[in-house]
């Protein structure tokens, strides 16, 4: 490979990295070209980059961001990045899915929010709510005290409408 090519190369991870919110660490080795056409499909229907780099220019690109220096000493053999920018915990879900059908990847480590994990959380990360359901929790929250004193206010009106009605009618009554 030559220079221009490799610089280009580290150039495009650098920018993936820098836009990633999260960033699961693969060794791919050991799938067939199917189960590794399932995986690609399964992350990129999510909008989810899945990539094989060199080990040194993913270092290269991980040091021109800074913040990735933990995730050095799993740099070690054949390695695939997928790159989470929404949520960060959506190559996590996904790979997930895929490895509970395929049993691979094997999953060497898990960066998600500027923390770093082994790959043996990947369940346990995987199993996280995702940002939109974390929102709509809160959104959820607030929202019911609102709609309860609604409830409410509408509940006495309706028993103040009805008990004018029932004087409105006694007093025709004493008219009549």
């Amino acid at each position: 490979m030559k220079r221009e090519e490799k610089a280009k190369i580290v150039e495009e991870i650098t920018e993936k990295i820098s836009r990633a919110r999260g960033l699961v660490l693969t060794d791919f080795t050991k799938m067939t070209v199917a189960e590794v056409n399932e995986l690609r499909k399964e992350l990129k229907s999510a909008k989810v980059d899945y990539k094989v780099v060199k080990n040194t220019l993913l270092k290269i690109a991980m040091q021109n961001v800074g913040g990735y220096d933990g995730l050095f000493k799993y740099l070690e053999g054949p390695t695939a990045v997928a790159f989470g920018y929404d949520d960060p915990i959506t190559p996590v879900r996904l790979i997930k899915k895929v490895k509970s059908k395929i049993e691979k990847p094997a999953v060497k480590a898990i960066f998600v929010e500027g923390q770093i994990y082994d790959g043996s959380k990947l369940d346990e990360l995987a199993n996280l709510p995702s940002k939109s359901d974390i929102i709509a929790g809160i959104i959820g929250s607030i929202a019911a005290p609102a709609s309860g004193i609604v409830w409410t206010l509408n509940a006495v009106l309706s028993e103040l409408v009805l008990v004018i009605d029932a004087i409105a009618k006694k007093l025709e009554e004493k008219g009549s």
